[in-house]
């Protein structure tokens, strides 16, 4: 707790100080050095959300290179496209669900570095692939493999870092996602589509190697007893210049008032349900706003629209956009505030990198790991019905009704976004737990 200014035992008070604070340029060159291994252990991370994002859209070029195929095993009709398209989303329902476990059992870092099993086994499949199960089966375990890393890793970033980067980090988990479909798009117009799952092994054994050197969160370590270890890792993670010994405390007494299972009668209290609901409908909503069946099909539905370009351009130009809007969102995310992007910007720089952030920050820590997972489970369900659906409803009523129905989403989308969720920018969070059990006046002290 900061002492008062007024009243404080020290030294005389001096007006002008003997050396004047280094200019903005200097201060935020200091920060940067300051959170380099933050910034590294982020990126080790979020190498699992690119190959998510990379698998995610491996359907886009892939479903017209085999509706034209002339080998009958791999010849897709409109309903095996369907299915090769949302299998995908099932396989990251699975992977959510056993997030509610591996995420508190193994921890965030190892729970991360196991998804690269499933990762890089669907890949091979699908690279090999002389039939359509070896294509639907490669495509559930990359989707497993993803929903495995959509629980994990946000709340991996979260938790291991400082407040005033959290809103920057937090959008790396999008912003790689993002970064990922932009690759396969643009390697999609150079290498055939065996060679597009060949090629999606490689990040997946680069975050193994590169997490193997980081380490856990800290306050995953404490909750597990192992507090030598977390002192070991917050120092390492923030440095020297950092008031460690106090951030380790408020971290642990954080874990010693929360230091046994929510229990069901627990999970009525409106402190711990609250911010679980608003999580699972943040990302509920998030998938009802039709991104998922976009850019699962998001070149077949350039080839049904009479755009100028190939399709295969289109796409790839979208991906672009998306990574640009996502860049925009991760600079300006701790400026701005999270509910004004949400309010004013499209997908990509508002409803796609925070809602992810907000999950990992608002969730109670006694509750992150399961009730991650479960985000994650009723996220990519929702996300299935959509993606199974879309391509029926277009070809029974064209490309106008779901694209309206995606509109009226986002309608509601902003209604919940200014009754129900709060600003989290610049908070511990210690402090934004604080908020859901004494009220919003606590985030306003």
């Amino acid at each position: 707790m900061q002492e008062p200014l007024l009243g404080a035992e020290g030294l005389d008070y001096d007006t002008f100080p003997e050396e004047p604070p280094p200019p903005p340029r200097e201060r935020a060159r200091a920060g940067a050095l300051q959170h380099k291994r933050v910034f590294l252990a982020t990126f080790a991370a979020v190498l699992g959300n690119f190959s998510f994002g990379y698998a995610l859209v491996y359907s886009s070029p892939v479903i017209p290179a085999l509706a034209h195929a002339s080998d009958p095993d791999l010849h897709l009709t409109k309903t095996q496209a369907s299915w090769f398209g949302s299998v995908f989303t099932l396989g990251a329902a699975a992977g959510g669900l056993s997030a509610m476990v591996l995420n508190d059992l193994l921890g965030r870092k190892l729970s991360i570095m196991f998804s690269a099993i499933p990762a890089a086994a669907g890949y091979a499949l699908m690279a090999g692939a002389h039939g359509l199960w070896m294509l639907l089966l490669g495509r559930t375990l990359t989707g497993f493999a993803g929903g495995l890393t959509a629980a994990c890793i946000p709340v991996y970033v979260s938790e291991i870092a400082p407040p005033g980067v959290r809103g920057a980090l937090g959008a790396t988990p999008q912003l790689m996602a993002v970064f990922g479909s932009l690759s396969l798009y643009a390697l999609g117009l150079l290498l055939p589509w065996r060679w597009l799952a060949v090629a999606g092994e490689g990040p997946v054994l680069a975050m193994v190697l590169l997490l193997s050197f980081m380490p856990n969160s800290p306050r995953f370590l404490l909750s597990r007893g192992r507090a030598e270890e977390a002192l070991q890792a917050l120092t390492w993670l923030h440095g020297a210049h950092t008031d460690v010994p106090w951030e380790f405390q408020q971290i642990q007494d954080n874990i010693r008032r929360q230091s046994s299972r929510v229990s069901w009668a627990e999970a009525r209290d409106p402190h711990l349900y609250r911010p679980v609901l608003i999580a699972l409908l943040m990302r509920f909503l998030q998938q009802l706003t039709g991104i998922t069946p976009i850019l699962v099909y998001l070149q077949p539905i350039f080839d049904s629209t009479a755009v100028l370009l190939p399709p295969k351009y289109d796409a790839a130009i979208v991906g672009a956009v998306r990574l640009l809007s996502v860049l925009i969102a991760a600079f300006t995310m701790d400026l701005a505030g999270r509910k004004v992007l949400l309010f004013v910007s499209g997908y990509a720089m508002g409803w796609g990198p925070i809602t992810w952030l907000l999950m990992s920050e608002i969730l109670p820590l006694r509750a992150r790991g399961v009730a991650s997972g479960l985000c994650v489970l009723v996220s990519w369900l929702t996300a299935f019905v959509l993606t199974k659906s879309f391509l029926l409803v277009v070809n029974a009523f064209g490309l106008s009704v779901p694209f309206f129905f995606f509109a009226a989403i986002c309608l509601v989308s902003l209604l919940f976004t200014g009754c129900c969720v709060p600003e989290t920018r610049g908070r511990s969070l210690e402090q934004i737990e604080s908020f859901f059990h004494a009220g919003r006046r606590s985030l306003l002290r």
